[in-house]
C-alpha cells in the first residue's frame, strides 16, 4: 500500500497579512519565518493547527500567522495551550513566549507542563532581557550584565531551561539560533512531530537593549555530541553546556497524557446554573 499523499503548502499559507512591528533585526523576525517554514514542512492544514501566546515580544506571533490562535495573558499560554489539546485532541497546538513570559511568571506552568507530558510543543525565544518593557534583566540574564536599570548587574544566577525542562519531564529538548532559519525549521518540525511535551529554546537576539547579543551568530555551534533518550545522558551533557549548544539534546520515548474522556457533555448552562446564589 502506498503512503497517504501529504498536503502541499508553503509558508505563506501559514502567513498572515499583518507586518511584524518587532524592532529592525529582531530575531522574532526569524523564529517566525522558520515556524512558518516548518508547519508547511508538516503538511498540517492550517484549520487544524493552532498557535497561543503569552505577553511580551515573541507573543505577538499568533497575530503573523494564518491559523487559529489565542494571545493570552502574561505567563498563562501553556495553560491554555494544555487546555486546547486535552478539549480538542485532533488540534496541532504550539506556544510561543519568551524567557520573561515563559520563565518568570510562567515558570510554574513550564514545570507543570513538563511533568505532564501532553502533546504540545512549547518554543520559548530567549533573548535574556525584558525587551517590551525597555530591558529590565530576565530570569536567563547573566548576573554580571550591566545595565541602567540594574548597574553592576543583578548577581542572581540564571534559570537554565534545558536543565529545568529535562527534570521536569519534557519528552523533547532542544535549542537552535534564530539566524539559522534551516536548522530552526528542522528542530521544530521534529518537535512537533515527537508525541509528548517538546521543549524548544531558541535564543533570539534583541538588538535594541542587548546589541551585544549580534555577536551570537559567531559564537553559536552544534553540539558536538549526539541527541540521547537517555535522561541521565543528558543531564551530564547539559550541566557542562556554555549555553550556546544548538540541536537536539534529548528525544525520550515516555507515553503522552491523554485523559480519559467519558460519559456526555454537560451544557454550559447546565454548569452556571450549579454557581447560582
Amino acid at each position: 500500500m502506498n503512503a497517504p499523499t501529504k498536503n502541499k503548502f508553503s509558508a505563506r499559507d501559514f502567513t498572515s497579512d499583518l507586518t511584524p512591528v518587532w524592532c529592525p533585526g529582531c530575531g522574532d523576525f526569524h523564529v517566525l519565518m522558520s515556524t512558518t517554514k516548518a508547519l508547511a514542512e508538516l503538511g498540517t492544514p492550517p484549520e487544524d493547527i493552532a498557535v497561543i501566546s503569552g505577553i511580551g515580544c515573541s507573543s505577538r506571533i499568533p497575530a503573523y500567522t494564518d491559523c487559529y490562535g489565542f494571545h493570552g495573558v502574561h505567563g498563562r499560554s501553556l495553560a491554555l495551550a494544555t487546555g486546547l489539546k486535552v478539549a480538542s485532541p485532533g488540534l496541532t497546538v504550539l506556544a510561543m513566549s519568551g524567557d520573561g513570559d515563559g520563565f518568570s511568571i510562567g515558570g510554574n506552568h513550564f514545570i507543570h507542563a513538563c511533568r505532564r507530558n501532553i502533546d504540545i510543543t512549547y518554543i520559548v525565544m530567549d533573548n535574556r532581557v525584558y525587551g517590551m518593557t525597555k530591558g529590565q534583566p530576565s530570569p536567563t540574564t547573566e548576573p554580571d550584565w550591566d545595565s541602567a536599570l540594574s548597574p553592576g548587574g543583578t548577581g542572581l544566577s540564571p534559570f537554565h531551561p534545558l536543565v529545568i525542562a529535562l527534570a521536569s519531564g519534557a519528552n523533547f529538548v532542544a535549542r537552535s539560533f534564530s539566524g539559522d532559519i534551516k536548522n530552526t525549521t528542522k528542530i521544530i518540525v521534529e518537535a512537533v512531530k515527537h508525541p509528548g511535551f517538546s521543549f524548544v529554546q531558541i535564543l533570539s537576539p534583541c538588538v535594541t537593549f542587548r546589541p551585544d547579543e549580534k555577536d551570537w551568530k559567531n559564537t553559536v555551534h552544534p553540539a558536538s555530541v549526539e541527541e540521547t533518550d537517555d535522561p541521565a545522558r543528558a543531564a551530564r551533557r547539559i550541566m557542562t553546556d556554555d549555553g550556546m549548544n544548538t540541536g537536539i539534546l534529548y528525544r525520550g520515548n515516555r507515553a503522552p497524557y491523554k485523559p480519559q474522556v467519558t460519559g456526555k457533555g454537560v451544557e454550559t448552562i447546565e454548569l452556571e446554573r450549579q454557581f447560582e446564589i
